[in-house]
């Protein structure tokens, strides 16, 4: 089966596919969003398309019940076989640690080295979305005041 040219299925879909969201802003759709998987920035272009490029890049929490973030790269030479189309890595450590790696994966290895900013942009975004926040009382100021007049 011939590959289809990653420009073609773009120029395809671009102004009318099922994840395109117009905003009318004033009149006209000057933005258009994309909802499809594997967009870091959810932009409606052909560099960021999920649909069109090759190599995608995609970053999202794993769903579990530990915070975790999963890293999602696609195998180029399975892109006939949806099922095992993605390449999946968990990664539960610090926010510098997963950084490297991201950077590694997709920078460092000349993969997409166009989408490292993007990438590290969700990572960032999808991290603080894990933390939990602290419950409880807060605590009070432990510091001296000053009470104007004495000394």
């Amino acid at each position: 089966m011939a590959a289809v040219p990653g420009q073609l299925i773009w120029e395809i879909v671009k102004k009318n596919n099922s994840f395109l969201v117009k905003e009318f802003g004033r009149g006209n759709a000057k933005v258009q969003f994309s909802k499809e998987s594997n967009n870091l920035y959810n932009l409606n272009s052909y560099k960021h398309s999920g649909l069109a490029n090759r190599k995608t890049v995609s970053i999202l929490s794993a769903g579990d019940k530990e915070p975790s973030v999963v890293l999602a790269t696609t195998k180029t030479k399975k892109q006939n076989k949806p099922k095992s189309l993605l390449h999946k890595s968990v990664m539960r450590k610090e926010f510098s640690r997963m950084a490297k790696a991201v950077t590694n994966q997709v920078a460092d290895n000349y993969y997409r080295p166009d989408l490292k900013k993007a990438a590290l942009a969700r990572l960032s975004v999808v991290q603080r979305s894990l933390k939990v926040a602290k419950s409880g009382a807060k605590k009070k100021n432990r510091q001296a005041v000053r009470v104007p007049g004495r000394k």
